[in-house]
């Protein structure tokens, strides 16, 4: 077996804005208790020298919900970022369960290494002509790799290919059709 003729694996998860975006608000949630932590002491000092007055007690207000606005913070992002970690997980978890479905079918239908490499990059969405540079392979090669496939898969399009793994994923469909068998 060629390098080319390897079936393709899936590719990498790249991290996303997300933790940078919760990492930015970590960092504005720290400027935050800074400040906190400055207001509480300048109430502290004005109520030492010059005692209760209007003008204190609108900055201990101030200084209470700034306080709160740190801890609310910091709690909305540990929980973001519980939700993210929790998402990336379930990501993971359905990446890993296409491609043992993927494998199923491709197994099932008999396909070639070539085959299969030819089909994954179909529902990847490569186009006809980026599979053939891909591979090394002429376009004419890959239509007919493509044409058999298909004709293994018993569809008629890339929509249809695609459509046979969506379905054996959701179980029954949106309208309670039940999916058919991949058999």
């Amino acid at each position: 077996m060629t390098e080319t003729d390897a079936r393709p694996t899936a590719p990498t998860r790249k991290t996303g804005p997300a933790p940078r975006r919760a990492g930015l608000l970590a960092a504005l949630v720290a400027v935050q208790a800074v400040c906190a932590v400055f207001f509480v002491a300048d109430v502290t000092a004005d109520f030492t020298w010059d005692g209760a007055d209007a003008h204190t007690a609108f900055e201990a207000v101030i200084a209470v919900a700034l306080v709160l606005g740190v801890v609310f913070g910091a709690l909305e992002i540990r929980r973001t970022l519980d939700r993210i970690r929790r998402a990336e997980t379930a990501l993971s978890i359905a990446s890993g369960a296409l491609a043992e479905v993927i494998e199923t079918y491709f197994d099932r239908w008999g396909l070639t290494v070539s085959e299969a490499n030819v089909a994954l990059l179909t529902i990847k969405g490569f186009e006809v002509a980026e599979i053939a540079e891909l591979r090394g392979a002429s376009a004419s090669t890959v239509r007919v790799q493509l044409a058999k496939v298909y004709a293994k898969a018993g569809v008629a399009s890339r929509t249809q290919l695609l459509s046979l793994f969506i379905e054996d994923l959701m179980g029954d469909d949106l309208m309670g059709t039940p999916s058919p068998s991949p058999d």
